[in-house]
């Protein structure tokens, strides 16, 4: 960033009729001020290429004005040095984070235990187990209800704001999670239908989460940070997949201390306890804690600067608030807003021609890389038990009891988490804004792809004994560059490209078709990896193509992503309106 002049020496060579023209307000500043505001306000321009590199060029002549036409408390923004507030909203948008994953992924932690429970089979070789279609409910109603949620809440927080709706989505959240560790009946099936009816609105309260925490961090972040405070916020998934195999860890423990139990092989109904009915309500209630927490925080956060300028445009409005945030005096620039905001190129409607010209390549490339990349990582995250068990490293279910298994389970599913799912998230924070969006996507589909591959044309070798822990290895690879790669970057993206009156609204979608690919992963996966022999399927379920097939079938997936992902425009380094095209007129509006 270079400075040749200060702004009092501007404005003696600067006419009047220059869109550089230089307010009284700005001239009053002592020379010091002067060139600070200079620094902040006149960037040097320069174009970021896919591989992430910058490239300085003088902006085109027809981009020029619309460029000079910035507001200042947006380029304040963008230009700000990382501060506390940023940290603040971080942990407060990370916290919601922490509790969407942790509420998601706990139910795969107990479902093994809720079969134990309410459905024993007398005489029965094996301990019971959720039927298919209980099963498939359990794990996806979830799903369904944060699809729900992301298009939802998405299209609310354009309409009424991201923070008059982030805390009703907390409070869903804390309800919700409350009420699926109480639900009861007089029979299986009416427990089953009482926590499938809570974890659905669950689901929905955490698909607000995801559109409103990452346009709310996008438009509070500086440019040159930005996409590493997304995925910070992001990367506390991570935390909340580790502390639920944690949480189970320790709640199974204690009760297994405190109530002993023979193997299902020695007692069969001996070998569940009554008092582990109180440890999967534990483990779902727990989830409500951190939402709770942080709920005040949410409250106290000030509407994004760019939402109040660019949507509500109230000048005096966005001026006031972040003049606190940035402890910087914003002037109030409503005309200059008036002008910004009613540009033809800067009022068109999702369902516009416009926009289809300007964006609807990039919601395709947001939309299906994210689909195809979460039929990948839900068939893996909400099965690992699974696979864990086909491959020996969780001994047989008839020769634990049903906190023992739990324990089990918990502790394979954490392991997974420290190792693979955890160091992704912060290597994606660490590197994103030096390697940029695109190479990180690309790499990590194309290393999936290759794990998965290797997991699956090796798949007899890992079964066999002294084998296990390769496997594992490579599972755990997966993980690591599913996070450092596409489920990180299909989360950032949409926050950055679209612009500020539809960010929240394509970010919804883009979630939304991810959740679609998550229901299809966690659905079709059941039925898929079964066994191709009917004597070898799980109880109740048909025979399918096997784990070795669907690993196969997974790799196609992230195949077909890294394709997409080319749709995708890198965002590294560029103010949201540069990169969404709100700074820019089109030549013949010039």
């Amino acid at each position: 960033m270079e400075v040749s002049l200060t702004f009092s020496e501007r404005r003696k060579n600067q006419p009047l009729s220059s869109p550089h023209h230089i307010s009284p307000v700005e001239t009053a500043k002592t020379e010091e001020e002067d060139d600070v505001f200079l620094c902040i306000l006149a960037p040097k321009p320069f174009n970021t290429d896919r591989g992430g590199e910058r490239t300085e060029e003088r902006p085109p002549a027809g981009k020029r004005k619309a460029m000079a036409k910035q507001l200042q408390v947006l380029t304040a923004l963008d230009a700000a040095k990382t501060q506390w507030y940023h940290f603040t909203a971080i942990v407060v948008a990370g916290m919601g984070f922490f509790t969407d994953a942790y509420d998601l992924f706990c139910i795969s932690l107990v479902t093994k235990l809720l079969g134990r429970i309410y459905y024993h089979v007398d005489g029965s070789p094996a301990p019971g187990t959720l039927p298919p279609h209980v099963s498939a409910a359990v794990n996806g109603v979830a799903f369904c209800g944060t699809l729900t949620g992301q298009l939802f809440f998405g299209w609310l927080g354009d309409k009424l704001g991201r923070k008059k709706v982030y805390g009703l989505t907390l409070m869903i959240m804390v309800f919700c999670s409350l009420a699926s560790g109480l639900s009861f009946g007089h029979s299986a099936t009416s427990v089953m239908a009482t926590l499938c009816f809570f974890r659905f609105w669950l689901g929905f309260g955490i698909g607000g989460d995801y559109p409103l925490s990452a346009t709310i961090m996008s438009e509070y972040a500086n440019k040159k940070t930005r996409g590493a405070f997304i995925a910070a916020v992001f990367a506390m998934q991570g935390f909340g997949i580790l502390a639920g195999g944690m949480v189970a860890i320790v709640i199974s423990a204690a009760f297994k201390l405190h109530f002993p139990a023979p193997s299902y092989g020695e007692n069969p109904v001996g070998s569940t306890v009554p008092q582990a009915d109180y440890v999967w309500r534990i483990i779902l209630i727990i989830g409500a804690l951190p939402a709770a927490l942080t709920y005040y925080w949410r409250m106290k956060m000030p509407e994004t600067a760019r939402y109040t300028a660019l949507v509500a445009k109230n000048a005096k409005q966005v001026a006031s608030d972040m003049s606190k945030v940035l402890q910087l005096e914003i002037e109030q620039e409503q005309d200059k807003l008036d002008r910004f905001t009613t540009d033809t190129g800067n009022n068109f409607g999702l369902f516009s021609k416009q926009f289809l010209r300007r964006h609807g390549v990039h919601l395709l490339g947001t939309t299906t890389t994210w689909f195809l990349l979460d039929i990948a990582f839900y068939s893996q995250n909400l099965f690992q038990k699974d696979i864990f068990s086909a491959i020996g490293w969780i001994p047989k279910a008839a020769s634990m009891n049903a906190l023992e298994e739990t324990f089990k389970i918990a502790k394979a599913q954490s392991l997974i988490a420290l190792c693979g799912t955890v160091p992704g998230y912060w290597f994606t924070v660490a590197l994103i804004d030096v390697i940029g969006r695109f190479t990180i996507q690309v790499l990590g589909f194309s290393m999936m792809t290759i794990f998965m591959l290797g997991l699956a044309i090796f798949y007899t070798y890992w079964r066999t004994p002294g084998h296990h822990i390769g496997f594992i290895v490579m599972y755990g690879f997966t993980f690591f560059f599913a996070n450092f790669g596409p489920n990180s970057t299909t989360f950032i993206v949409p926050a950055e490209i679209f612009p500020a009156r539809l960010r929240s609204t394509c970010h919804g979608i883009s979630a939304a078709a991810g959740k679609l690919g998550a229901i299809v992963g966690s659905f079709g996966f059941l039925y898929l990896a079964q066994n191709p022999n009917p004597k070898l399927t799980d109880h109740g379920y048909p025979p399918g193509i096997g784990v070795k097939n669907s690993l196969f079938l997974l790799a196609g997936c992230n195949v077909i992503g890294l394709a997409f992902s080319f749709l995708v425009p890198e965002s590294k380094g560029r103010s949201l309106e540069e990169i969404s095209g709100e700074a820019e007129e089109e030549e013949q509006q010039v």
